[in-house]
């Protein structure tokens, strides 16, 4: 549905960016649907041609992956907030005696953010003329995604493009990092070795921290440990599907050569059932022979936590097991140790 306005962005930019030799004028399919003809209409343009084929570029501000400014998270998250914008007193007296209805009431505690959720769903079903109220609820307030959305590029921006591209500098100032390893297990091993000196020793631990709070998402350490990996005769494969889901990584050199790399926070409420499953599930679909489990720890707690689940799982000793300690408060400066 954006396929034209993409080839329009791609070539304004690449005749004010890109050398000529480095385009080529090209017919690209599909560009727009004519409802006349109810056919696709095929156009020329002036692209960047890479590897025998053009290329679209996108604009960064697309590029931040998060809920769309109208939707079904919100709607029901800010369920309670919804009716007070009705103008009709009847309508809404109806919908806030459903909700406390149907919310579960208990004797010594306050309902749980899932029950009103819950209830808030139940609601909407019951009166979908809320969805109506929603939607122009976040219409009137427009405003606000534009502000959001920038926001979130600039974050993106600092972690991935500014932090990310140090840590890579740090990681390159290390003698022999992007030397090849033997095979791909003990290659991604000493890849990991090097990215937790580097967190652990060497100021790596402030990439993994935006506005000194620690990172949510386990993708940002996946793309983390991508950016490190160059100079390799292995094929790096990121979130490869063999039929069983998809794992973080999978670090191969033919058939008979292939290791599995899965990253997690030490806060992820599923950790145990992540660690005594997922990676030997993946394992088995990928035809891998080994695996290694990576788990980023940002406080004492979170370790203590990862020690008793490693303990209880009896992988305390596992070679396949590497913990990295990403918390800022117990590195302080060399001048201050």
């Amino acid at each position: 549905m954006i396929k034209e306005f993409l080839c329009d962005y791609t070539q304004e930019f690449a005749r004010r960016h890109i050398a000529p030799a480095l385009r080529r004028k090209v017919g690209v399919p599909k560009v727009r649907f004519n409802y006349d003809t109810q056919s696709w209409e095929v156009q020329e343009y002036e692209l960047p041609w890479f590897a025998s084929d053009y290329v679209l570029l996108v604009p960064k501000d697309l590029l931040t992956k998060d809920d769309t400014w109208i939707n079904k998270t919100d709607l029901v998250e800010d369920f309670e907030r919804i009716p007070a914008a009705i103008p009709d007193d009847a309508l809404r007296a109806q919908i806030n005696n459903y909700f406390v209805r149907v919310l579960p009431r208990h004797r010594d505690k306050e309902p749980t953010k899932k029950e009103r959720n819950a209830a808030a769903a139940e609601t909407i079903l019951n009166f979908p003329q809320l969805i109506d109220f929603y939607i122009k609820y976040k219409e009137d307030h427009g405003d606000r995604a534009v502000s959001l959305s920038s926001e979130k590029v600039a974050l993106a921006n600092n972690l991935y493009v500014q932090q990310i591209g140090a840590l890579c500098q740090l990681l390159a100032e290390r003698s022999g990092f992007y030397r090849i390893a033997g095979d791909t297990y003990e290659e991604a091993h000493e890849r990991i070795a090097f990215l937790k000196d580097v967190i652990e020793n060497k100021g790596g631990q402030r990439l993994f921290y935006v506005r000194g709070q620690p990172i949510e998402r386990e993708e940002d350490i996946h793309i983390a440990y991508r950016l490190t990996w160059f100079g390799t005769p292995s094929d790096v494969s990121r979130e490869v599907n063999d039929g069983r889901g998809p794992a973080d990584y999978k670090i191969s050199r033919g058939s008979a050569d292939k290791t599995i790399v899965e990253f997690k926070l030490a806060r992820n409420p599923q950790l145990k059932r992540n660690l005594a499953n997922q990676t030997h599930v993946y394992q088995k679909a990928s035809n891998a022979r080994q695996s290694i489990k990576v788990i980023l720890y940002f406080s004492q707690a979170e370790l203590e936590r990862v020690t008793r689940i490693l303990n209880d799982l009896g992988m305390a000793e596992s070679r396949d097991i590497v913990l990295i300690d990403a918390s800022a408060g117990n590195k302080p400066s060399g001048s201050r140790a």
